[in-house]
């Protein structure tokens, strides 16, 4: 009994470490701008995604996109996501080392956009305790772990593009209206004219019978 005890106060422990890995942030991308996430085990999974969430592109239909390089310590491209307004990725380190994230805006108005990354790690027989009975519960845990923080990306993920399509939506929303609005004084300004037009016409048919 005492030792389920402890087995179950680790897993619990280990559980709480755990949680919270996931690093989300907010990034205005004017030209050019990198992150940077430090990788501890060579061969750890990277996961994560991003998403254009408020853009001032107003009267285009579509938002132009973003471009992702992500580069490891040895200035190595592992991955590249091209002029896209979202995308998740996910690799495998191929050393330790700090891991550099560039955004690339080829358009003049700012970007805002927002990331999320987790570096997971599932320990093997090399890196945890040497006990036959903690190894397995070990490796469950971290693939539990590796588990939960996937669906927490993905609901990031998604959030974040419930957010950008309400604002489209928005936007849209708002070039209906000018674009209703323009029409409406479009045509009053052409029945304004008409109306000077015909006044004028009757007029000099006027002077002409007074002739």
């Amino acid at each position: 009994m005492e030792g389920s005890a402890k087995g179950l106060m680790l897993i619990g422990l280990l559980l709480v470490s755990f949680f919270g890995k996931i690093a989300s942030l907010s990034v205005t991308v004017n030209d050019v701008e990198c992150l940077y996430e430090y990788v501890l085990y060579e061969g750890d999974t990277v996961s994560g995604n991003f998403v254009v969430v408020d853009h001032d592109i107003f009267w285009g239909a579509d938002h132009p996109g973003l471009d992702l390089i992500v580069t490891s310590p040895g200035g190595n491209t592992v991955h590249t996501s091209k002029g896209t307004s979202g995308d998740k990725f996910e690799f495998k380190a191929p050393r330790s080392g700090m891991y550099k994230f560039c955004f690339h805006n080829p358009y003049s108005t700012p970007e805002t956009v927002s990331f999320n990354i987790h570096v997971g790690h599932i320990p093997n027989e090399h890196n945890i305790a040497k006990d036959e009975h903690l190894d397995p519960i070990n490796v469950k845990i971290a693939e539990l772990r590796e588990a939960l923080e996937s669906v927490t990306l993905e609901q990031k993920y998604l959030k974040a593009r419930d957010v950008r399509h309400r604002h489209t939506n928005e936007s849209t929303r708002r070039r209906v209206v000018l674009y209703t609005v323009a029409e409406y004084l479009a045509l009053a300004a052409a029945s304004a004219l008409q109306v000077v037009y015909i006044r004028k016409l009757f007029s000099k048919s006027v002077a002409y019978n007074r002739v």
